[in-house]
């Protein structure tokens, strides 16, 4: 193998810089030539290609987003398209593609490696909802923002003794909410995968206040229901001020933490060992603390669960 091509897809997240450069400089440290693609699959159909170098990379380990760029492209799920893209990779001489992306992004990858081209993935999102793994890229950083939000939040909340809604990010998965619930001190945590009642909600926070404390945290994730009903909802109930603040896309900007820059530079090393070594259709990832790399379709056949035991000590230690 020659030539390999890296590709960011679907939403960014902190750390798919660093994996980039992971990519690249321990590709051309193995003798090849590495080309990026530019806006994911949309590039990949158009033939947007460019060679990347060692100073192409230079200076981005510590910066948020990612310099190929990225995009959401439905018309790659048509296979002739996804036919059309490895002809594309194929005139430039291109012998196996990197993914960093997600669900979506790997359901594209495994097709490309069925219509027998070699891919392999790279997990990239805040949500940390990637069925294979324990971590996925952007995480820690997303969790690191939505806790400093919590913080001068509080501040606010004790100040003027009001009761908090914070909406975070995560789709169908909790991480977001839980980690950063946990870590910010929240009176309550409402996430997809526990059962909730708005009620049970509303008494801790009447309890809170039967023993003195004025002010009171509740963390959401927004794939459980929308902040600002919720917080319209307690202050009836409760007659306390009842503000709400969706952190929204903040969460996915800024420069990644020191664990998501570890994570993504060695993701990304891995993943061209294993190209080389010609594995295909697997994505890397961390099981147990240990590096490893799993088929797409097993991926696809699994679901990420989340720790519910960080559930229980959340509502023990929210008393």
């Amino acid at each position: 193998m020659k030539k390999i091509a890296v590709l960011t897809s679907g939403g960014d997240a902190p750390g798919m810089n660093t994996a980039i450069r992971a990519v690249v400089r321990r590709g051309i440290h193995k003798g090849l030539n590495v080309y990026g693609v530019v806006n994911g699959y949309k590039g990949l159909i158009e033939g947007d290609f460019t060679p990347m170098s060692l100073g192409s990379v230079g200076d981005i380990i510590h910066r948020g987003g990612t310099i190929l760029k990225t995009s959401r492209c439905e018309e790659f799920k048509d296979t002739i398209v996804q036919q059309q893209a490895i002809q594309r990779l194929r005139e430039n001489g291109i012998e196996g593609l990197i993914v960093i992306g997600g669900d979506g992004s790997f359901r594209g990858a495994r097709k490309l490696t069925e219509l027998g081209f070699p891919t392999v993935g790279i997990p990239g999102s805040i949500d940390n909802d990637i069925a294979g793994t324990d971590y996925s890229i952007g995480f820690d950083t997303a969790v690191n923002t939505a806790v400093q939000a919590i913080d001068k939040i509080r501040d606010t909340a004790f100040s003027h003794e009001r009761t908090y809604v914070i909406e975070v990010m995560g789709r169908g998965a909790g991480d977001i909410a839980l980690w950063a619930g946990v870590c910010g001190g929240a009176e309550s945590i409402i996430i997809p995968e526990a059962d909730y009642d708005l009620e049970d909600v509303i008494d801790r926070i009447k309890q809170g206040h039967q023993r003195g404390k004025r002010h009171s945290i509740i963390v959401v994730a927004e794939g459980v229901g929308k902040g600002l009903q919720m917080g319209k909802e307690i202050q009836e109930k409760t007659g306390f001020e009842t503000k709400v603040t969706i952190l929204g896309h903040i969460q996915r900007g800024g420069s990644p933490s020191a664990y998501d820059r570890m994570m993504s530079s060695q993701m990304g090393a891995l993943a061209v060992d294993l190209i080389i070594e010609g594995k295909k259709g697997v994505m890397v990832g961390v099981k147990n603390g240990q590096l490893t790399h799993t088929t797409f379709t097993e991926i696809e056949k699994d679901r990420h669960k989340i720790d519910l035991s960080i559930y229980e000590l959340a509502r023990s230690l929210s008393i």
